[in-house]
């Protein structure tokens, strides 16, 4: 005859056994389950098409964010083509233009618009600036950064937000330097000052100036991840995915040289789509 104990040790064991063999439901993953029914898009003119019409002015139907053309198919296109609600509640709250000290007004209106899904895209325009000297500061972006997504969690809770890395602008340099016709639009239109003054120049304190430059901008997308990473699991960086791309000259507009084009545009919606929610 087996001892009590034997029993009860045979007991706890059947129960573990059983137990391992119970099929719990699943736990959602932390990012979202289905697409969202509206978005907005907060930044400066690479968000607003500045130029991807082909002409020298805002072309928001090819905005990698919001627009509605097939030939970039933006997030907005991608999450329609999943969640017909989101049909006509697409908004472009960018400006040509802003700064970072731009965004907390712009996520305001996002707020304001009750969205569900928001894309941010800032920084260009704080290291392309007239010179160097006036850049905006790291801190300075960071904290402009850091009140936009506030008013965005306190006024949104349950948005989801995807923060895109500003792009590499000493690649516009290093793809561009030979080319005369960027070299003249670069000149004429005063286009990223900081980086692209002398752009002909290889003497070492034209380019000790653009590293410099360079790194302001690795500084911000720094920001732009940390402050994403303590909004929490809602907030989503695209890991430098952007700023990476080696893109071309075929894919910025030929009028200055600088914002994308229809195919910079696409590739930009491609990219910033794949390295974030990519419902």
């Amino acid at each position: 005859m087996r001892s009590a104990s034997h029993l009860i040790r045979w007991g706890l064991s059947a129960l573990v056994a059983a137990l391992t063999t119970v099929v719990l439901p699943a736990i959602p993953a932390a990012a979202a389950a289905d697409p969202p029914d509206s978005m907005a898009a907060l930044g400066d003119s690479i968000t607003r098409g500045f130029n991807a019409c082909g002409w020298y002015v805002d072309c928001t139907y090819r905005s990698f964010s919001t627009g509605g053309s097939s030939l970039v198919n933006s997030h907005y296109l991608r999450i329609l083509a999943k969640n017909p609600a989101i049909s006509g509640h697409n908004y472009n709250d960018a400006r040509s233009g802003a700064k970072v000290s731009a965004m907390p007004a712009q996520a305001a209106t996002a707020v304001s618009q009750k969205v569900q899904y928001v894309t941010m895209l800032i920084g260009a325009n704080d290291a392309c600036t007239s010179s160097e000297s006036a850049m905006t500061s790291v801190t300075g972006f960071r904290s402009s950064v850091d009140s936009a997504l506030a008013t965005l969690k306190s006024g949104l809770p349950n948005a989801r937000i995807a923060v895109i890395s500003i792009p590499d602008v000493y690649r516009l340099w290093q793809i561009g330097r030979t080319n005369s016709a960027a070299l003249l639009a670069w000149s004429t239109y005063d286009v990223c000052q900081s980086m692209l003054y002398r752009a002909w120049s290889t003497s070492g304190t034209d380019e000790s100036r653009r590293q410099r430059v360079r790194q302001r901008v690795i500084d911000y997308n720094a920001q732009l991840a940390a402050a994403c990473a303590a909004y929490g699991p809602r907030c989503v960086y695209d890991d430098n995915a952007v700023f990476a791309y080696p893109f071309t000259l075929s894919q910025v507009s030929t009028w200055d040289y600088f914002h994308p084009n229809t195919n910079g545009q696409a590739t930009l919606a491609r990219i910033s789509y794949t390295a974030g929610f990519n419902w």
